[in-house]
């Protein structure tokens, strides 16, 4: 457990920071009186800063029901592979390897900071450090594409290969049974997941 509240005060920490250090308050506040009228954007404003805290509290719940439902999967896919493991060990393998998406906020505060310092709130939402995203930019491509280029980038190549690595020694075997189950398990939930978003959005649009 005591890795689980690192990572949630870690991920707290560094978060506030690179709000502080993007000016991401500013940023909404202009993108809102782009948007509404100067009585209306202040009201969302009011609004915003009377449940901020609570959003951090919707955060840590969503990230925690994110591992155990990971860990769930991973746990599913040792089942079928006929290996056993304590679902405790899976869920520590998990949050160890929640550790590397921590770098990913690192990266997107230090580029905007010091090399595209010129940049606004839609930049920051589509921006993701090493993915597809970047490649092909998101002005010009229909919405539903935005979700799978930014999911294919290199730290979530570094999440499955964590995963792996540690699934296989947890269960006294090698990495290539580690990453078997890993992509045969979270592999196949996260494309289904991806394929699911794609079509909410197309509909949605």
């Amino acid at each position: 457990m005591k890795n689980i509240f690192v990572y949630f005060f870690l991920i707290i920490i560094i978060g506030l920071i690179s709000n502080e250090i993007l000016n991401i308050n500013q940023l909404t506040l202009n993108s809102l009186f782009e948007r509404f009228t100067t009585e209306q954007a202040q009201k969302i404003i009011d609004y915003k800063s009377q449940w901020e805290y609570l959003n951090y509290f919707f955060l840590l719940l969503f990230l925690l029901l994110k591992i155990l439902i990971i860990a769930t999967i991973l746990d599913l896919g040792c089942f079928i592979f006929n290996k056993k493991i304590k679902f405790k060990k899976i869920f520590n393998i998990v949050v160890k390897a929640e550790f590397i998406f921590l770098l990913v906020i690192i990266f997107k505060t230090a580029w905007f900071y010091f090399f595209q310092t010129n940049y606004t709130l839609e930049d920051l939402q589509y921006f993701y450090p090493l993915s597809a995203i970047n490649i092909v930019g998101y002005e010009g491509i229909d919405a539903w594409w935005v979700y799978p280029l930014q999911v294919l980038n290199l730290f979530e190549l570094a999440y499955w290969l964590v995963l792996g690595y540690l699934l296989g020694k947890a269960l006294n075997s090698n990495f290539d049974k580690g990453i078997s189950i890993v992509a045969s398990s979270y592999g196949v939930a996260l494309l289904i997941w991806v394929v699911g978003i794609m079509f909410f959005t197309l509909s949605a649009s």
